[in-house]
């Protein structure tokens, strides 16, 4: 591959990575979230913005680099699984901020976390270190997870 055409890949994983994040930063944190009852482990809301970011280095890293062995014909399953996750994490986002809708973010978020476990395992097939980049973002959407079970307790 030219190196051209590699920069290319890398730019493109992650505009596609942090388009996502961009996206789902348009249902910001609210008065509507500040007003739950939320446990007291919750995270304070300025924590977000930079996990996030990282996060979504290390996924546009890890994308890039499974795009970089194999392409996207050969890599079109784990891209694909890819793809569904990043769709998935930009719907989570929606229905917990935008249509305040717990119950429903819980069930979503649940399998969001089983696309990004399938797209964790995929990549590594592909390349083991880009299975292991997606590690930290399947350990903060397991925490995620816990934390939107939490809310919804406290506030159902």
């Amino acid at each position: 591959m030219s190196p051209a055409r590699s920069a290319l890949g890398a730019v493109a994983a992650l505009a596609l990575t942090l388009g996502t994040g961009y996206i789902g930063s348009r249902f910001p944190i609210d008065e509507w979230y500040a007003a739950l009852s939320k446990p007291a482990w919750n995270p304070p809301s300025w924590l977000f913005a930079p996990v996030w970011g990282l996060l979504y280095l290390l996924i546009a890293i890890a994308a890039w680099l499974v795009w970089s062995k194999a392409g996207l014909v050969g890599a079109a399953v784990p891209l694909g699984l890819f793809a569904l996750q990043l769709t998935l994490n930009v719907a989570w986002s929606w229905i917990f901020f935008g249509r305040h809708e717990i119950g429903l973010a819980l069930i979503e978020i649940v399998i969001l976390w089983i696309a990004i476990l399938a797209t964790t395992i995929g990549f590594w097939r592909m390349n083991p270190v880009s299975g292991y980049l997606l590690v930290p973002y399947l350990l903060w959407v397991s925490f995620a997870s816990v934390l939107n079970f939490a809310i919804w307790r406290l506030n159902a």
